[in-house]
């Protein structure tokens, strides 16, 4: 029988001053004023609607990403969290990160929306040379991002995350290493530190810029790796790094294939039955006017997961850790049994993919590193 996992919820917010080239998420750009009265009324009836879910367990983590959710106001960011810990209770210490582009958020608001109950940002920043900047469409300067850093210490934020991204346009080994020293010097608790990636419909899908040799990919990698660690930063997922105790448990919930409640403009949610022994995938309205207006549903698709797609939606997610894989955690959260997947896991193991020791599974260094031809395995 399932086990019902943690549980969070993830609030998008659609809307950036500019659309970058490289981005596929469901992110719009802002014409006029954005309607956040309206919006924040739209999110709390959206999650309204799935209360149901909920079953009595309390909200581990809160993640508001978009988009560029640091366009909306600390006060109305105050108002839509309180209302929420109305309608499902906080757990104590609850993590709650709100994305932020440095290029629209100036330091008094990085402190207001610390005021309100934001207790970690996530800065996107993707890289410390104008030029990079330039190329991939951001709004904000070397600066600007320097300062959010800063100011973030500056408020007491305990931690705070700097996206940063390698293999860019006309990028060096040696611009790479600089963008990846600056942020360590920075001193933020968490790096996400991750290939750029040329994905469908986007501007860098239709006019491709050139990217590095898979060579030089490489050793940025490697080279890049070896720095973080010897500054403290411990590698516990595929592009994840932390300080000792300062993992993103929000992003530890998607992986460890915890539940989570999506709401706002074409956001996901993964949600537990144990009673039905189902698992369902929400997805809702995709569009800003669409999902404003009052005659339509905010749920544009309800989907249960086959039983034989669980073990691959389990591994797709748990595999990108570098810790341990408890087996009972397989069967608890998917209901299935360990026979199930004894086949791959043995042609994991025989390929060195992977390695079992007591009640555990490992993914080994070249299980890492060719993770897409592991999680094959789990695709029948």
């Amino acid at each position: 029988m399932l086990k019902l996992p943690p549980i969070s919820l993830y609030i998008h917010i659609p809307w950036c001053i500019e659309k970058c080239p490289y981005c596929d998420f469901n992110s719009h750009k802002l014409r006029g004023e954005i309607p956040e009265q309206d919006y924040l009324h739209a999110l709390l009836e959206d999650l309204s609607n799935d209360l149901v879910y909920v079953q009595g367990r309390v909200l581990e983590t809160i993640f508001i990403g978009g988009g560029t959710p640091s366009l909306l106001s600390a006060f109305g960011i105050g108002w839509l969290l309180r209302e929420i810990e109305k309608k499902i209770p906080f757990k104590e210490n609850i993590e709650i990160t709100l994305e932020a582009n440095p290029g629209a958020i100036e330091n008094q608001k990085i402190a207001d929306f610390k005021a309100v109950g934001i207790n970690r940002f996530s800065f996107g920043v993707q890289s410390f040379q104008q030029d990079k900047l330039t190329k991939l469409g951001r709004i904000h300067g070397v600066e600007e991002a320097k300062t959010a850093a800063r100011q973030a210490h500056h408020v007491g934020m305990k931690t705070f995350n700097l996206d940063l991204m390698h293999g860019l346009p006309n990028q060096s080994l040696a611009d790479a290493l600089s963008d990846l020293q600056t942020a360590i010097d920075l001193n933020p608790t968490h790096l996400s530190w991750y290939q750029l990636t040329i994905e469908p419909n986007t501007q860098y899908f239709s006019h491709p810029p050139k990217l590095p040799e898979e060579d030089l990919l490489w050793d940025i990698q490697e080279r890049g790796q070896q720095l973080l660690a010897e500054n403290g930063y411990v590698q516990y997922e595929i592009s994840a790094y932390s300080k000792v105790g300062f993992e993103c448990l929000h992003n530890l919930n998607y992986w460890k294939f915890g539940d989570y409640i999506g709401i706002g403009c074409g956001a996901h949610g993964k949600l537990t039955l144990p009673l039905q022994n189902k698992i369902l995938r929400t997805t809702k309205i995709k569009h800003p006017k669409g999902y404003l207006d009052p005659s339509r549903a905010y749920l544009d698709q309800l989907n249960t997961v086959e039983k034989s797609e669980l073990a691959f939606e389990y591994m797709i997610n748990r595999l990108r850790l570098f810790e341990d894989i408890p087996f009972n955690e397989f069967e608890d959260f998917t209901g299935l049994s360990l026979d199930s997947i004894k086949q791959p896991i043995q042609t994991a193991i025989a390929k060195s993919l992977l390695v079992a020791h007591g009640s555990h599974w490992q993914v080994t260094p070249l299980g890492h590193r060719y993770l897409n031809e592991l999680l094959t395995l789990f695709m029948d």
